[in-house]
């Protein structure tokens, strides 16, 4: 079995004004609950606001630090996933699944990677 790092890409500035809804909670309540009784899902969480963030780069040998928020992103991690699954394709049907639970009003994007063991 693999593991796979589902990062869950927003785009802060068109995440809805009420928040999460009662409904999505309960949608994706339930969907953890199975993928954890399932052993697929190994850890989830969702992240701060990238206003509360701080970046921190290495380029030509020297250390930049940027503090939130990133204006001039637009789409930003807001969580992450990590999934055991027996492949890549099964790893995508999870995240599918995930992605379903929220309203249509939601714009939210999945990219899935497998961690390298070892």
């Amino acid at each position: 079995m693999s593991r796979f790092l589902s990062l869950v890409r927003v785009d802060e500035r068109n995440v809805p004004a009420e928040g999460i809804s009662d409904g999505l909670m309960e949608r994706m309540g339930a969907l953890i609950e199975e993928m954890t009784r399932a052993g697929v899902l190994l850890e989830t969480n969702g992240l701060t606001p990238t206003s509360d963030g701080t970046r921190i780069t290495w380029s030509g040998g020297r250390l930049t630090r940027t503090d939130g928020p990133f204006t001039e992103t637009r789409e930003v991690v807001g969580g992450y996933a990590i999934i055991r699954a027996a492949d890549k394709a099964e790893a995508i049907g999870w995240t599918q699944r995930f992605l379903q639970v929220h309203e249509e009003y939601w714009t939210v994007t999945c990219e899935i990677r497998e961690i390298v063991e070892g």
